[in-house]
């Protein structure tokens, strides 16, 4: 951040400030926005957590919780009036506006009236920030937290309330600490939150060991029958169909981390998962890799979509997931010639 001297004088006075995560925010989102909530805290600035909308339940342990503001469709005053009386806006996990469905305007129509800072490490930034701490490099929302906390030279005021949140973060975007994007200061930073009293097993268990019955019938059901292989294309893909869904009754983050097992099959590169959602969200798409194919690339040509090299997301409108999965086919059988 490379004007940061003038946004840290800005912040010398306490200000009214909210934080918005990315829409159908994961731990990484969820817990760098209450992490840096806890943080501005400490300056006696006044804080606001707005979440697009709900977020896994499994998450609700996090330090701060019950004082997020959840977007209401149907009281969208509420958050609108949080915008309006806010001095500055900090955009967490995301890069683009489209980001954040409904509060996507609400932020743009601010651009010329508020300060707004923006902390990613997402590809396809968009310029709409004031302030931006932006690394493709970085493993997490959560490391970027850090670094701007390590900036404000505030690394001492790290308690673990603060460190359970950016923990968390980094452990859930990490793949807890395997995959590439790991570097030495990720693993330091790490440390660092460990060595405030953390208790790291225990956010651990939170995270990963806190299944609901359902859910973990539904894990079972869909290794057995929704999950198909590719042989040819190195390539293994799950759907989870609206059916599927009201059978097993699943709930916001059922299926999250479930792409990762078609990946760690021997011989699998590129792993898929492809959601039918309501006529309105259309067929959702996650894409994970090992090595060098971008399924980041192939999400945003083909799916409407972005995100990192080896993980991304899309979204595909007006075909079935059957269509979907014939479109995947064929774009991997080119793209892989």
């Amino acid at each position: 951040m490379h004007n940061f001297s003038t946004l840290k004088e800005f912040l010398e006075e306490p200000r009214k400030v909210v934080i918005i995560p990315h829409t159908k925010p994961d731990a990484d989102a969820i817990g760098s926005a209450l992490g840096l909530s806890w943080y501005l805290r400490k300056d006696e600035h006044i804080t606001t957590v707005l979440s697009p909308n709900d977020y896994p339940s499994f998450l609700h342990w996090m330090p701060g919780h019950e004082e997020v503001v959840v977007y209401d469709k149907e009281k969208p005053e509420i958050s609108e009036t949080i915008i309006e009386e806010a001095d500055v806006i900090v955009c967490v996990d995301f890069s683009s506006l489209s980001r954040i469905e409904e509060l996507g305007p609400l932020v743009r129509n601010s651009i010329s009236k508020k300060t707004i800072v923006m902390i990613d490490h997402h590809r396809g930034k968009e310029e709409f920030a004031d302030y931006e701490l932006w690394d493709i490099d970085a493993a997490a929302a959560a490391q970027l937290i850090y670094e701007f906390i390590d900036l404000d030279e505030g690394i001492q005021k790290i308690d673990q309330r603060i460190a359970a949140c950016l923990y968390a973060g980094l452990i859930t975007d990490t793949g807890s600490f395997k995959f590439p994007s790991v570097s030495s200061r990720t693993l330091r930073i790490a440390a660092s939150l460990k060595d405030t009293g953390l208790d790291t097993a225990r956010i651990y268990n939170l995270i990963y060991d806190n299944n609901t019955e359902t859910r973990l019938r539904f894990l079972g059901y869909a290794l057995g029958e929704n999950l198909t292989f590719w042989p040819e294309l190195n390539t293994g893909y799950f759907t989870v169909s609206q059916d599927d869904r009201e059978r097993f009754k699943l709930q916001s983050g059922d299926t999250e981390g479930l792409v990762n097992y078609a990946l760690s099959v021997n011989g699998i590169k590129i792993a898929a998962l492809f959601k039918e959602k309501d006529e309105r969200d259309g067929i959702k798409v996650s894409f994970r890799s090992i090595g060098d194919f971008s399924v980041a690339d192939l999400s945003a040509e083909h799916f409407n979509g972005g995100g990192h090299k080896n993980a991304a997301g899309g979204r595909i409108d007006g075909i079935t997931i059957d269509e979907a999965v014939a479109k995947f086919k064929k774009v991997l059988q080119e793209k892989l010639k």
